[in-house]
């Protein structure tokens, strides 16, 4: 019996082992590029990484995985005793998953190329999934007209229409990981997951929001809250990590491959972020670098928290609506709103 569970096991092993040496030297390699491409600036409008050298923004970048690393690691700690839910159950056979992600990788593509275009027709900015100015800054913040219109446009691109659309296929909420299995086991993680990163977001990223008033703060955490919980949070849960995540699985049949497939997702979806710039072939193979070195960490724990619980509304209030979109992000919305 043992030697058969070795020979049923060692083929899954080996799949994951290869993943995580190619995810390893992608990672090494695309740092090397980005050295090489870059010189001593970079070709993106990030106000608060202005003075901060290209090394330094990669390591930043090192230094971002670690912290999602330690994320995963205390997951995998508080969820080791939990029935932990077959995601991949929740998609449909393998061929239909297969033709389901495509489809729902081609409607978000589609998606971002209108964003595109509605976002320059409204302003000076394309519509992504993250509000222009969000974590870096950006010189030319949008109106607060922009910001309503970029979060409706968003609501409803990636996560009422993708929504509706499965509910009537006859998938239930349950089957979109929209549902909890274990809610005290799911708010304990939460808590613990929400204190270890707003410590660590704010303690090295909390000067701005420190440096506002009272008024100001309460204010701004509330719009900042508001804005991207319809414009960001609700459509990355729903789409990716409610719709997409579970054919991912279904289709690897491995749990790192799936983790990584989520990361790299949450990058794709931010293609057109209002620091990004393709204006040349270095500038869009830079963007496209540091999009990657920016969102794979924080999509890899997204991913590992919704495989863990089944629920995707855990990474949701732990790791996106109030960290950083409450907290860190709050300072950008000043300016757009104009809070005093």
């Amino acid at each position: 019996m043992s030697d058969q569970l070795r020979t049923e096991q060692s083929p899954r092993q080996l799949r994951s082992g290869l993943v995580i040496w190619i995810t390893a030297v992608g990672w090494v390699a695309i740092s090397g590029i980005a050295i090489a491409l870059a010189g001593d600036t970079l070709p993106f409008d990030r106000p608060v990484l202005v003075g901060v050298s290209t090394l330094t923004q990669i390591i930043n970048g090192w230094l971002n995985l670690l912290g999602a690393s330690i994320l995963i690691v205390i997951t995998y700690v508080m969820t080791r005793r939990r029935a932990v839910p077959d995601v991949a159950a929740r998609a449909p056979e393998r061929d239909q998953a297969i033709r389901e992600a495509g489809l729902i990788v081609g409607y978000i593509i589609l998606a971002q190329a209108v964003g595109f275009v509605i976002g320059h027709a409204l302003g000076s900015h394309a519509i992504s999934l993250h509000l222009p100015g969000s974590l870096f800054g950006t010189s030319n913040p949008p109106t607060a007209g922009w910001a309503f219109a970029w979060a409706g446009y968003n609501l409803i691109a990636y996560a009422v229409l993708p929504y509706l659309y499965f509910r009537r296929r006859g998938y239930s909420n349950e089957q979109l990981n929209l549902r909890s299995a274990d809610r005290a086991a799911d708010l304990k993680l939460i808590l613990v997951i929400l204190a270890v990163e707003s410590l660590f977001e704010l303690t090295l990223f909390g000067k701005e929001l420190f440096a506002l008033t009272g008024s100001q703060a309460v204010q701004a955490i509330a719009a900042s809250f508001a804005i991207n919980f319809v414009g960001t949070v609700l459509p990355i849960a729903i789409l990716i990590f409610g719709i997409l995540l579970p054919r991912l699985h279904r289709i690897t049949g491995s749990a790192p491959a799936t983790v990584v497939l989520g990361g790299l997702t949450y990058a794709a979806v931010h293609f057109f972020d209002g620091w990004t710039n393709f204006s040349t072939i270095r500038a869009g193979v830079l963007s496209v670098i540091f999009l990657v070195l920016q969102y794979f960490g924080p999509g890899m724990i997204k991913t590992v928290l919704t495989l863990r619980t089944g629920n995707t509304w855990v990474h949701v209030w732990s790791y996106h609506a109030i960290a950083p979109h409450a907290t860190i992000d709050a300072p950008t919305v000043v300016k757009p709103f104009h809070l005093h």
